[in-house]
């Protein structure tokens, strides 16, 4: 091959690996509301019927909800366990176990899994099913994957080809448009003692979402505002996450008090110590994931039937902490698994990038695309961390609440639980902030004691 050939070679490749994905044909997108729900899953249940059709998710609330009320009570409170998982018997059913639900059932004698009835009641708007459906055939990631274009107001691939266009769907999940809650977020330390790390409320907004004037340029605003405890009183954190990372990062500001300022604090990403948490997890271990995927590759591994923590509304909505957390882990009395399906995603660090984590494994519901589970290895390759989201339907507005963590740290025996509503608690949905509210002046005037 002469030199001007190699040189058109060496241009086309550059043009293809800087050029946007196809999305799928007209043809495959209208699998969408026949043989696939309008988001992409599956509608057929499985061969024994342990997963059932799906019908549409939960729109009704239950009789014991009161109207209006921001605390949701369990809609299968009178349901018991079909059978329960334990050390003796995982074997049984390792297929269906992520990495650390079997470190979990090794590691510690009283944790069990408890499996119930799987209820598919996961559900989303009409209007979100729609756009979806015209994302199907627009939507394109470009930079590698990282960033994503031509998508509008839904999930942007709901028949994803690899495993980026499947994180994307978990990136931009539909929450709601804006949501306020007042949450807890406890450590519970190797001597089985539970430490209040941060208390406060946190505003998420997904300006993509927006019925009036939908982004094309942000999909996720957060601030949070720490009451508790006194060391952390006043302080904010205020985050906007792009459509296109490659173009633009994250923006991130903190307020401090002792400071009296806001600062710029762009080191808010990636495996930074989260605050929130005060470091028993990192930045990107909020939401199972969250920000820019530019660390790692992302792999598309395929789908399976899991064992996963589902209509988990006695562990996220609790009357107190010590009806939750147990000494080791979470009380498995209040723990609830079904059987879903799930799109399994391998992240694996990129050469010459950082992070404390060599590899991810990422479990992502069908019916939400949210990120219900990992198993995160650490730089020797030895499983670290163990994830688990706690996600339950909010029946009385059509959107999945798919925030609240539980996360493991299989090597120093303790754990965290980021985002407990407690009875003084809520989870409000609400109308998105004036767009002067997510300046830099504003996180100030929030935290302010």
């Amino acid at each position: 091959m002469n030199l001007r050939n190699m040189l058109i070679v060496a241009s086309l490749m550059l043009v293809c690996a800087g050029s946007a994905l196809a999305a799928v044909s007209t043809e495959e997108a209208k699998k969408l509301g026949s043989s696939l729900t309008a988001i992409g899953a599956e509608v057929a249940g499985n061969a024994d019927g342990s997963i059932p059709a799906y019908t549409g998710g939960l729109t009704t609330p239950p009789a014991s909800y009161k109207r209006d009320s921001d605390f949701r009570t369990d809609p299968f409170a009178d349901e018991k366990p079909l059978f329960s998982i334990n050390a003796g018997n995982m074997n049984t059913y390792a297929d269906k176990l992520t990495e650390a639900s079997k470190a979990l059932l090794k590691k510690y004698p009283s944790f069990r899994i408890d499996v119930y009835k799987t209820h598919r009641t996961a559900g989303v708007p009409n209007y979100i099913q729609d756009f979806t459906k015209a994302n199907a055939v627009n939507a394109k990631t470009t930079n590698g994957g990282i960033s994503v274009q031509g998508a509008k107001s839904g999930f942007p691939f709901p028949i994803p080809k690899d495993g980026y266009e499947v994180m994307w769907n978990h990136l931009l999940r539909y929450f709601g448009e804006a949501v306020e809650a007042k949450y807890s977020s406890l450590n519970v330390n190797a001597a089985g003692r539970a430490v209040l790390s941060t208390a406060g409320i946190l505003n998420l907004e997904a300006p993509y979402y927006n019925k009036k004037n939908p982004s094309t340029e942000y999909f996720l605003f957060l601030r949070g505002r720490y009451e508790a405890p006194p060391r952390r009183a006043g302080e904010g954190l205020m985050i906007k996450d792009p459509l296109n990372p490659a173009e633009k990062g994250r923006q991130a500001w903190q307020y401090l008090p002792g400071q009296r300022r806001t600062k710029r604090s762009p080191e808010i990403a990636f495996d930074t110590p989260n605050v929130t948490t005060s470091g028993a997890t990192t930045t990107d271990d909020s939401f199972m994931f969250n920000g820019s995927m530019e660390r790692f590759n992302f792999k598309l591994i395929g789908k399976r039937e899991m064992y996963i923590p589902y209509n988990a509304y006695r562990m996220v909505y609790t009357p107190s902490i010590e009806t939750v957390l147990g000494p080791k882990h979470v009380n498995p009395d209040v723990a609830r698994w079904e059987l879903h399906r799930v799109w399994v995603v391998e992240a694996t660090l990129k050469p010459g990038k950082r992070h404390i984590y060599s590899k991810r494994i990422f479990y992502l519901d069908e019916d939400s695309w949210v990120a219900v589970a990992s198993d995160q290895y650490d730089g020797r390759g030895q499983l670290y961390r163990g994830g688990f989201c706690a996600l339950t339907q909010s029946y009385d507005v059509n959107a999945v609440f798919g925030d609240p963590t539980v996360y493991y740290d299989l090597v120093a025996g303790t754990y965290t639980f980021n985002g407990l509503i407690l009875k003084d608690g809520y989870v409000k949905y609400v109308k998105p902030l004036p767009e002067k509210e997510w300046s830099p002046d504003a996180l100030a005037g929030s935290g302010i004691r």
